[in-house]
């Protein structure tokens, strides 16, 4: 007769020990965590692949990923052909089938990616034709030279982050040369573009001398107020056109806001970058400072319409829309349309819904407000001639929906320069997606030509050659900009935003 077991070597095959609970716990807890780990790693490659909020690990992206799925699927393979029972043979073998999956997802957005750089370097009609209406941030001038000899981009933007090592010499030299490659090219100048307002966005210093903002030529008093705007322009103008630059994304006529209230402001900041809250006083300041801009031979432009003062919103990351408020967008529009109309400057549309006009599109892409009010003739409309452009289509308000459709619905609506500053990745998908909509008839071709003959008018007549009011006239350029250095050191922390 078998000798019964003991009672406690029983119990155990029924109650486990705490270090087999432990164990068990432990397994659970490696199982859960890699499958998270799994799903995060696949809805980054779907929804964050080559995004504009993660391009500062833009050059790790493509290898970490396809890294993490072949470790992945190396430890699923040896856990599949180790496991002792049915169940974590099969577990294991989904984690191979998931850790595949993401290799293969992984390569297809690489290799997708790819194509389409290399459809838009082919270049072709469409390309050719689409591509004089972008203008591209780079990383490097050798990135971006074929690009401009073959017109597939009408201009660039140039800023601290694309320019390290360059000193001012050699950046004048650099774009001479592409320029020069246009003229024999038979191509139209390059749009040269900066971000230097003055005050924490000067985005050129220090191979420019940085100043102050604007809105320190209104704090510190009336008298001769436009004359000091105008040299304060003419001074900075200078600067600029040494190098080569020949349009500048200023000036700030968004007027000052009341009280910002608590709703996060990471990076528009208006109240700091803003004239003042009056808008005659923001429209002569903004005129003078862009006459003495056009008289150095650098285009200005007046941004970021139609006004963030009363967006509470950022639409560096979410869509925003402006309350509709007659009499207040009346006062927000005024500096616009003066400034433009005295100036010639150009215009950045911003990513602000208007609901009352078009509920479904920001400004920068907004066909009823471009050719309704903007471009429209006679009644209501500014009959404004003038270039129009998008603020950057990297920003979250517009770049959610997909960049290339952004940059598509800019196109038909007639605005004529679409920027893709801050990840210059996105030019490619944006031309590639603007080249098929137009070969496909989703562009208006009689709006695209009209657009295009802006273009090719505004190099007939130079920022130099546009007359100045008399009002803005000022005594023999006997006023100075003082640079206020005080604040200039106290601010200068916030010189890379």
């Amino acid at each position: 007769m078998a000798r019964p077991l003991p009672f406690r070597l029983t119990l155990r095959r029924f109650v486990p020990s705490a270090p087999s609970r432990h164990r068990r716990l432990a397994d659970w807890a490696r199982l859960v965590s890699t499958w998270i780990a799994l799903a995060a790693l696949g809805f980054f490659a779907l929804r964050y692949f080559k995004h504009p909020l993660f391009y500062f690990w833009r050059g790790a992206e493509t290898s970490a990923l396809l890294c993490a799925a072949a470790i992945g699927a190396c430890l699923a393979w040896r856990a599949r052909r180790i496991a002792g029972t049915r169940r974590g043979r099969l577990e294991a073998g989904w984690r191979l089938a998931a850790c595949l999956l993401l290799l293969a997802l992984v390569a297809g957005q690489e290799g997708g990616f790819r194509w389409q750089q290399y459809r838009v370097r082919q270049g072709g009609a469409a390309m050719e034709r689409m591509g004089r209406h972008f203008v591209t941030g780079f990383r490097d001038f050798a990135e971006v030279r074929p690009l401009a000899e073959r017109g597939l981009i009408g201009g660039i933007y140039v800023t601290r982050r694309n320019l390290k090592g360059e000193s001012a010499q050699s950046l004048r030299r650099r774009i001479g040369e592409l320029q020069e490659a246009r003229r024999r090219a038979g191509l139209p100048p390059l749009f040269v573009m900066a971000d230097q307002e003055g005050g924490e966005v000067s985005l050129l210093s220090p191979l420019i001398e940085p100043l102050p903002p604007l809105a320190t030529l209104v704090a510190a008093g009336a008298e001769n107020l436009e004359a000091r705007a105008r040299a304060y322009g003419e001074r900075q103008g200078r600067d600029l056109a040494a190098l080569g630059i020949n349009m500048n994304l200023s000036p700030v006529v968004d007027l000052k806001p009341g009280e910002k209230g608590d709703w996060p402001d990471r990076h528009t900041r208006i109240e700091r970058r803003a004239i003042a809250a009056d808008p005659w006083i923001v429209a002569r300041v903004a005129s003078a400072y862009g006459a003495g801009l056009a008289a150095s031979g650098v285009q200005p432009t007046v941004k970021h319409f139609p006004g963030l003062r009363r967006v509470r919103g950022d639409t560096h990351l979410a869509k925003a829309s402006q309350p509709p408020d007659p009499a207040a967008r009346a006062a927000d529009w005024l500096p616009f349309r003066e400034v433009t109309a005295r100036t010639g400057a150009a215009m950045m549309l911003s990513h602000v819904i208007l609901p009352d006009i078009d509920p479904c599109a920001p400004a920068s892409l907004s066909r009823a407000l471009v050719q309704d009010i903007l471009r429209k003739k006679g009644g209501e409309g500014w009959n404004y001639q003038g270039l129009l452009m998008t603020d950057d289509l990297n920003m979250g308000a517009v770049y959610a929906d997909g960049v290339g459709r952004a940059a598509t619905a800019a196109l038909d609506a007639g605005v004529d320069l679409v920027l893709v500053s801050y990840d210059p990745d996105q030019y490619y998908r944006a031309l590639h997606a603007a080249a098929r909509a137009w070969r496909g008839g989703a562009i208006d071709a009689g709006r695209e030509a009209e657009s295009a003959k802006r273009l090719e008018r505004y190099w007939k007549t130079p920022p130099a050659a546009i007359a100045s009011p008399a009002s803005l006239a000022h005594s023999g350029g006997s006023y100075q900009v003082t640079v206020n250095l005080s604040w200039y050191a106290k601010n200068d922390r916030n010189l890379d935003t």
